[in-house]
């Protein structure tokens, strides 16, 4: 299982000025994280175009971070997913799954901005940019991982 992680609006609130606030909300996320050990992480979050995966892993606890497999591809890295899709931030993991020679493996996405995924998708958890990854989402994600690792 993939789990395909955007920062602003799940790992703390959006818009985020205050830096005490900035990844507020990610420990509740690696709390989860760890009760689900075989889920691994790609970055699909917009501070993938200007940090490294080992800058985008030191934001996270050791177990956690070792668990960042990678990010998605870049808008004009996959002009014909974008094109056929239409929905940019899906379009990037559906090229991230098949540029990894994978792209039947089960995944779910969290973010706080629906309209960059096809409507009624179902693996992907919304959250509240106001308030990111709360009890609500924390909820939903741990229901939707119990069952597709069942």
């Amino acid at each position: 299982m993939i789990l395909f992680l955007d920062f602003d609006g799940v790992l703390h609130p959006e818009p985020c000025f205050d830096k005490p606030q900035l990844f507020s909300c990610l420990p509740r996320l690696e709390a989860v994280l760890r009760d689900f050990p075989t889920v691994l992480i790609v970055i699909s979050s917009t501070w993938r175009e200007n940090r490294s995966i080992t800058e985008l892993r030191s934001f996270f606890s050791s177990d956690i971070g070792a668990r960042i497999i990678g990010a998605t591809p870049a808008r004009k890295d996959i002009p014909d997913i974008i094109e056929v899709i239409g929905y940019q931030r899906h379009a990037e993991i559906e090229g991230w799954l098949r540029l990894s020679g994978e792209p039947w493996k089960d995944w779910v996405a969290i973010d706080d901005k629906s309209y960059l995924f096809k409507p009624f998708l179902r693996n992907l958890i919304k959250t509240d940019p106001a308030r990111g990854l709360d009890e609500h989402a924390e909820i939903v994600l741990r229901q939707y991982l119990a069952k597709a690792l069942a």
